[in-house]
C-alpha cells in the first residue's frame, strides 16, 4: 500500500484553488514545487510516494534555494527579482513547519552535546551532534544556522 501524503495533497488543492484565483505567483511556486516533488520520487533506482516528512525535504531544498536567490539578486541589484524569489519562499513557508527561533536552537544543540556526552570533546564532536539534531529540526530551521550554534558551543 502506498503511503499518501497528506502534504502533497494539500499542495495540489490549493494549486488549483490559485489558478482559479489568478494567483501568479503561488501557483507558478506551487507548480514548481509539485514538480521538484514528483522529481524527487521518480530519483533513484526506483519511483516511489514520498511521505509527508519527505516532502519537508524537498519544501525546505526549494525554500533555501529561493531564499539564497533572493541574497544573490539584492547583492548584484537586482531588486525586481529579489522581490520575486523571496516572494516565492514566502508561499514556500506555508507549507513548512513553524520555524524554530535561534534560543529553541540552542537549547536543542545543548540538550544534544549533552545527550551524545560531547562536551569537551570540541570539534571532533560536530558530526555526532549533528547527527542527532537533523532529525529534530528538519524542516524547521536552516542547516546552517544550526551548525554555526553547533559550532559555537563545542567551540
Amino acid at each position: 500500500m502506498a503511503v499518501m501524503s497528506d502534504l502533497k495533497d494539500r499542495l495540489r488543492t490549493d494549486l488549483t484553488a490559485a489558478i482559479k484565483a489568478r494567483d501568479e505567483v503561488r501557483s507558478s511556486t506551487l507548480r514548481m514545487v509539485l514538480t521538484a516533488i514528483t522529481n524527487a520520487e521518480v530519483a533513484g533506482k526506483e519511483a516511489r510516494e514520498l511521505t509527508d516528512d519527505d516532502v519537508v525535504g524537498v519544501l525546505s531544498s526549494e525554500a533555501k534555494k529561493r531564499r539564497e536567490a533572493a541574497t544573490a539578486f539584492t547583492d548584484g541589484g537586482r531588486a525586481e527579482m529579489a522581490a520575486k524569489e523571496a516572494a516565492e519562499a514566502e508561499v514556500i513557508a506555508e507549507y513548512l513547519p513553524a520555524q524554530l527561533t535561534e534560543q529553541e536552537i540552542a537549547d536543542l544543540v545543548t540538550s544534544a552535546i549533552a545527550q551524545t556526552g560531547a562536551a569537551g570533546e570540541g570539534m571532533k564532536a560536530m558530526g555526532k551532534v549533528m547527527g542527532m539534531i537533523q532529525p529534530q529540526v528538519r524542516g524547521r530551521a536552516d542547516g546552517g544556522a544550526v551548525a554555526a550554534e553547533v559550532r559555537r558551543q563545542l567551540g
